[in-house]
């Protein structure tokens, strides 16, 4: 186990580099700079001062060279070019812990109900509630959750006010938000558990335990859930850095100061710094969810050896 997490460390750190490189030479070849706008209306040697002072007069492998220094030997991102003496990774660390906050309660709530939801559909295959599953599911993949967001502001803030419209102050303002996110992980992992739990309960070794007299509940907890989670375990990785950066949407509604807010205000603004230190974060994320993912494997399934040794 640990020598192929090592390994697995490795590659993570060769993807890393990967991304950073060319997320770099990306942005760089975007025509013009940010500081063009900015500094257009100050006299030519202050102009000249700005760009020496973020490297921008420098050839691009050059600065690619003085970025990757400073990241590898300090694990300094640089200072964002639009707001002077902002550092990237103090502002990652800023807005982080709301986006983090959001995704994971969107996160538990969606797995917990999709999961629960697909076994119920699957128990009871044709019937009306299998049907009312299956529309729950269409409808929440069917529709943006930008669109479900602004039907629950308007039914839950303008019609009822019962809820806060915007904002991050309070348990309140995180229930719109969560439930706008979660709604289409309900229906995703609805439908795949669905189809998992009706192929395990086909199996050999479930009508074997079914022979022996194993309770429902038993039945379901010990053979059903565990053998058909393997599916929802193989989304979850992408998801949990999905829903870390991918609610733009959703705090830019909710006024919700989050790094998702934040990054698209760096690439409105082309702050490269600032984009290439949320993308590196991002991507850290990622590939730490996928190693994570892989262990779980064999938590759930002791059969799996990451090592690929038979059992």
């Amino acid at each position: 186990m640990l020598r192929y997490i090592l390994k697995r460390i490795g590659y993570m750190l060769v993807t890393l580099w990967i991304i950073i490189t060319i997320t770099f030479m990306l942005i760089h070849a975007v025509p013009g700079d940010p500081l063009a706008s900015m500094a257009r209306k100050l006299p030519d040697q202050i102009k000249a001062n700005f760009y020496a002072k973020y490297g921008l007069d420098q050839p691009i492998m050059v600065q690619y060279g003085r970025f990757m220094k400073r990241l590898v030997l300090h694990g300094d991102a640089g200072e964002s070019l639009n707001y002077a003496g902002r550092s990237v990774t103090e502002t990652i660390f800023k807005y982080a812990p709301t986006s983090a906050r959001l995704g994971v309660q969107a996160l538990v709530v969606g797995v917990s109900v999709g999961i629960i939801l697909g076994v119920i559909a699957a128990f009871n295959r044709n019937t009306w509630v299998d049907y009312l599953v299956m529309f729950i599911a269409i409808i929440g993949i069917a529709v943006p959750s930008f669109v479900l967001a602004a039907v629950l502001q308007y039914t839950f803030t303008v019609k009822y006010q019962l809820l806060p419209t915007t904002g991050w102050k309070t348990f309140k303002h995180t229930i719109l938000p969560t439930i706008a996110m979660c709604f289409g992980s309900i229906a995703t992992y609805a439908r795949y558990m669905r189809t998992s739990v009706l192929d395990v309960v086909g199996q050999d070794y479930i009508l074997t335990a079914k022979a022996k007299g194993v309770s429902k509940i038993a039945l379901v907890w010990k053979h059903v859930l565990r053998n058909a989670l393997m599916p929802a375990i193989t989304m979850l990785g992408p998801q949990i850095a999905g829903l870390f950066g991918g609610t733009f949407v959703i705090e830019s509604i909710f006024a919700i100061p989050g790094i998702g807010f934040n990054f698209v205000e760096a690439i409105n603004n082309r702050d490269y710094t600032m984009i290439l230190g949320e993308t590196i974060f991002l991507a850290t994320l990622y590939i730490v969810s996928l190693l994570i993912v892989d262990i779980l494997y064999c938590v759930v399934d002791p059969r799996i050896r990451l090592n690929g040794e038979s059992r």
